[in-house]
């Protein structure tokens, strides 16, 4: 294959090591596990960074401070400004500014709630690094409420110099967690499609899009990443053969197989939630259907008989459903159909383009691409009450995709003619921007959680 580049990007190496400690805990929701090992990635060629502008944010955000962990200038990052970086990019804290304090107080001091609340915090963060004498760090962290002047709980984790922001991502992601009740998504990856010159590059970043870096490098075009539900692999389409081939990649190890090579176009692949099958759109058989496959290329079986073009499925979030994108209404427009077999039905009525559907995790909204006066913007559809959303102001929006929890989606646009990265809250009050400079950004897909 000329001009092509494959890279293995996941290895496991030492996980970030919760220590040990039975610190009492007042949460304001129901605690989770958090002594689940971390995936690292493997050091890899850099590749340009994605920055974030954050454009709107929510008009009600939670007060939080958090202090310089005491110790933290032995690591090669402050823990502490990726932590606070991550909770204001979520659109739902709002960081409270901390004085220059020598030393700084840790998790085990005595917490002056009436200098915080002073300060107008509602939450309070401190803790401490370490270091080992196996020259790895041990960093621990707790997290108070300052109106109900109680500690609601508190993690250690040993880790390496690699693994700071990782670590950091953990932190907030446990913070997030304590006070929304929802899971954080600060430690989830995402993957997207740069186009510079002539070259394009399938590329994994952090969510906060540091440690980007490329797993596949092509002359050709690569089209629609989507990742395994246990995030180890990718599906995507590539343009390498001079036509559209399906691929499924390894993450572990670099390896890919083909997934659909068949007579005409192969295309949009979508993996089923237990991801033993992928959903395809095929024109093997004349016209472009919907077909199931296995991730190995094998049981391939046709699931629209129609006239009309079908593409871009997607499974419902039970597996049970699949949604796409049929014109057999006379123009683009999201259909339904059981996985086991019968009719489908349309879901989309407002306006004559509706495209590329994306179901929430909890399978209660549809994210798709909605033409609004000439504009092509994200909307989101309440399945229960029909009830349709602009979530954008831009004019060339695609490729949705939600973020594990449901709480924003990722998308593409075009600002300035340059492909650019968005996201966007559910509830369409936050907005960011992420761009790399010199780069073409199009075609995201948001990981999901990583156990």
């Amino acid at each position: 294959m000329a001009q092509l580049e494959l890279r293995a990007v996941m290895q496991s190496t030492q996980p970030v090591t919760p220590v040990s400690a039975r610190w009492p805990t007042r949460a304001l929701r129901a605690v989770c596990a958090l002594c689940s090992l971390l995936l690292a990635l493997a050091a890899m060629p850099a590749a340009a960074q994605l920055t974030i502008e954050i454009t709107g944010s929510g008009e009600k955000r939670l007060p939080i401070a958090i202090v310089p962990l005491a110790g933290e200038g032995v690591l090669p990052a402050s823990i502490s400004s990726v932590v606070r970086d991550d909770l204001e990019r979520s659109g739902l804290f709002r960081g409270v500014e901390t004085p220059t304090m020598r030393p700084h107080p840790t998790e085990a001091s005595n917490v002056d709630y009436a200098e915080w609340r002073a300060r107008l915090a509602d939450a309070l963060v401190l803790g401490s690094v370490a270091a080992r004498p196996d020259g790895k760090f041990e960093v621990r962290f707790r997290l108070f409420d300052v109106v109900k002047q109680a500690a609601i709980g508190g993690v250690a984790y040993t880790l390496t110099r690699e693994q700071v922001r990782a670590t950091a991502h953990r932190i907030a992601d446990y913070v997030y967690e304590k006070l929304t009740g929802e899971k954080g998504v600060f430690s989830t990856k995402i993957a997207y499609v740069v186009k510079r010159g002539t070259v394009y590059e399938l590329q994994i970043a952090d969510a906060d899009g540091a440690n980007g870096f490329f797993v596949l490098r092509s002359n050709e075009p690569i089209l629609s990443p989507v990742w395994a539900p246990d995030g180890s692999q990718l599906a995507y389409v590539s343009f390498e053969q001079k036509k559209p081939i399906v691929y499924v990649h390894s993450l572990r190890d670099g390896r890919r197989r083909v997934a659909a090579n068949f007579k005409g176009s192969n295309s949009a692949p979508a993996w089923s939630p237990d991801g033993n099958t992928l959903a395809v759109s095929l024109s093997r058989e004349g016209g472009s259907q919907l077909f199931l496959v296995n991730p190995d290329g094998s049981n391939v079986r046709r699931l629209t008989r129609s006239s009309a073009i079908d593409t871009e499925p997607r499974f419902s979030a039970d597996g049970q459903f699949l949604y796409f994108t049929s014109d057999r209404g006379g123009s683009p427009q999201i259909y339904r159909m059981p996985i086991a077999g019968g009719a489908a039905q349309r879901v989309t009525f407002e306006g004559s383009y509706n495209v590329s559907p994306r179901i929430s995790p909890d399978g209660k909204q549809l994210a798709f691409i909605h033409r609004n006066d000439g504009r092509f913007q994200a909307a989101l559809l309440d399945l229960a009450t029909r009830q349709m959303q602009i979530l954008t102001d831009s004019a060339r929006d695609e490729s949705p995709s939600f973020a594990p929890n449901g709480r924003m989606i990722l998308l593409a646009t075009v600002i300035g003619g340059r492909g650019v990265l968005s996201a966007v809250s559910a509830d369409g009050r936050v907005k960011q921007r992420l761009s790399v400079a010199a780069g073409d950004v199009r075609e995201p897909a948001w990981g999901p959680f990583i156990q």
